[in-house]
């Protein structure tokens, strides 16, 4: 069973190199000469994907099974990195590169999510599944940490990186194609894009659809702000800052992944996620106490807060309705689009008010998670003891 789950985290650890496009904003706008706004378009072309693919490749995934859209998700990625591997000579084929990377990790998250259930023992798939998380978030860290080491090391550019990047998506994808899975969606309804969207009817569906969009929205929101946050309150450059803030909430994200695979081992998922809502928001109103060093803590410990949502949301939902596996990954897959919408709104409070200010946006999407954790657990509780990952 663990060798049969490797190819799957190795597929996870692939879905964190479109997290790369954070850091490449800066280093597009100095190869490039681009204003703001145009540096902006990397993360917005590789998010918007999530959007737009998400759903089809949930009802592709139901009729050509989970192996085929993984594979298809890793060969698309694998050609954005070739394409900027060959040599970058403008930002239009960067964009490019951006665009394939964004759909082959939005066709990725469609297929991992739910196949982890499938090569995980019975009872494990939220413990898994945040270990996975964990490994996405080793690949997520490689963005900002590899075209430092390149530079500083090597004396290369810190488009090195896609050569990397290439080498571990096509090792991934040999290993996924020996990986033996059903190769259909046997015994299910057939999905159709009505199937999938009829699904937002029911009120749990949409319930949890909306708490991975305003999920992610915020976790994108926090980390994008700490440096602004930084200078506005400290007056701190957003150079000198990010180690100390961006560095920390993905360090903190990182460790509360590892963290809580092992945790889930003893305690039950809908515990697990009330807590880690607490925690979130105890480290957003850390956050806001006016001195530096207790605001750096504030960071770390909504970094630990924020780790698992996403894995515990997600796998409580799979759970509970694993007959529409593919349908539910579409539509929970395509939430993560809620990464591109939050933080417009929270520049625009920032804007308007102050950058202080403009975190109760984050704070506003964690209270509703907050909510919906304890409506989950008191449901759970009134239907009987939990059972491991079903009671999710």
């Amino acid at each position: 069973m663990k060798l049969r789950a490797l190819p799957v985290f190795m597929a996870f650890l692939a879905m964190g190199f479109v997290d790369a496009v954070g850091p490449f904003v800066g280093l597009a706008k100095n190869e490039f000469h681009l204003s703001n706004t145009a540096a902006a378009l990397t993360p917005f072309v590789g998010l918007s994907m999530f959007g737009l693919l998400s759903i089809p490749a949930g009802v592709l995934q139901n009729k050509h099974g989970k192996k085929t859209v993984l594979l298809l998700g890793l060969a698309v990625a694998l050609a954005g990195v070739l394409i900027a591997s060959l040599g970058l000579h403008s930002f239009a084929e960067f964009l490019a590169a951006m665009v394939l990377l964004g759909a082959g990790t939005a066709v990725l998250q469609v297929a991992g999510n739910p196949l982890m259930r499938d090569v995980s023992p019975e009872g494990k798939y939220a413990r898994n599944l945040s270990l996975a998380q964990f490994v996405k978030a080793i690949g997520s860290l490689c963005g900002p940490l590899l075209p430092v080491l390149a530079a500083r090391y090597f004396g290369l550019s810190w488009k090195a990186i896609f050569p990397i990047f290439s080498v571990a998506l096509a090792l991934t994808l040999a290993a996924a194609w020996g990986l033996k899975l059903p190769s259909g969606g046997a015994g299910a309804a057939a999905a159709t894009l009505r199937s999938c969207l009829a699904l937002l009817k029911n009120p749990y569906v949409l319930a949890m659809t909306c708490g991975i969009f305003l999920y992610v929205g915020a976790e994108v929101s926090v980390s994008a702000g700490i440096p602004l946050f930084l200078r506005e309150r400290f007056g701190l450059e957003i150079g000198q800052v990010g180690l100390l803030g961006t560095g920390l909430f993905f360090m903190a994200l990182t460790v509360g992944r590892l963290g809580g695979g092992m945790i889930l081992n003893w305690v039950k998922p809908a515990t697990f996620l009330v807590a880690t809502c607490v925690l979130s928001l105890a480290g957003l109103a850390v956050i806001l106490v006016p001195a530096g060093s207790v605001a750096a803590a504030g960071f770390f410990l909504t970094g630990l807060g924020f780790a698992n949502v996403f894995p515990l949301i997600f796998s409580s939902a799979v759970d509970r309705m694993p007959e529409r596996s593919n349908e539910i990954s579409g539509l929970l897959v395509t939430a993560i689009v809620g990464g591109a919408v939050l933080p417009m709104a929270m520049g625009a409070v920032a804007d308007r008010t102050s950058v202080r200010t403009s975190l109760a946006v984050p704070a506003l999407a964690i209270a509703y998670v907050f909510a919906l954790s304890l409506a989950q657990l008191r449901k759970r509780r009134a239907e009987g003891p939990e059972t491991g990952a079903a009671a999710a």
